[in-house]
């Protein structure tokens, strides 16, 4: 064999593991615009956008770097009447803030993970926006021969750089493409592959 490999196994009592979740689910502001919370949180400082979300086992609650500089990048786009893609949608949050800012209905959600796009759709009613998001379960693959005015992918990098040709064919002309999930070591190689697609790197 190539290598040697030693596995150790703990068993670990049960525990009110929604309590726990709950403990460590801090409200967020992002820009002081958009707020993000759990359906337990009461009595916050209203923002212009507010989120309730149930993240269950599907990834985005906000707090990750990634997510807050999409949402923080959202803020400063006029989403008005404009037709919003969400690739990897998580628990939704960035399908429901471009709704609530606006976006032409229905904002497209996909995820691969069935969990997530029950989130989205949980969440999605949750924040009495189900009317305008769609959601569904599949990869790239279900976006051909549709087009957006804005992508946004909060993905990693490999699956970026393998969909970056079909996010081209998605966009329409002057559209916008908001990338993240990959670290500063990683632009060169998105912006190399979006180059080949006449993608104009904008900030």
């Amino acid at each position: 064999s190539l290598f040697k490999l030693d596995v150790t196994c703990n068993s670990i009592e049960h525990q009110n593991w929604n309590a726990i979740w709950e403990s460590s689910f801090n409200p967020i502001v992002v820009s002081k615009r958009c707020t993000i919370k759990a359906g337990f949180h009461k009595n916050l400082p209203k923002t212009k956008y507010n989120i309730t979300i149930d993240p269950k086992m599907a990834f985005g609650t906000g707090h990750h770097q990634t997510t807050h500089l999409m949402i923080e990048s959202m803020l400063s786009i006029d989403f008005s009447e404009k037709k919003v893609l969400d690739m990897g949608c998580g628990t939704g949050i960035l399908a429901m803030l471009a709704a609530k800012m606006g976006a032409k209905s229905p904002v497209e959600a996909v995820d691969i993970d069935p969990i997530a796009v029950d989130s989205t759709i949980e969440n999605s009613r949750r924040n009495r926006v189900s009317h305008l998001i769609d959601a569904k379960i599949g990869d790239v693959s279900i976006i051909h021969e549709r087009s957006f005015d804005i992508i946004l992918a909060n993905i990693n990098r490999n699956i970026i750089l393998a969909d970056i040709e079909s996010y081209y064919s998605s966009l329409n002309s002057g559209g916008l493409l908001l990338l993240s999930g990959f670290y500063d070591m990683d632009i060169p190689y998105i912006v190399k592959a979006a180059e080949k697609y006449s993608l104009r790197l904008l900030s």
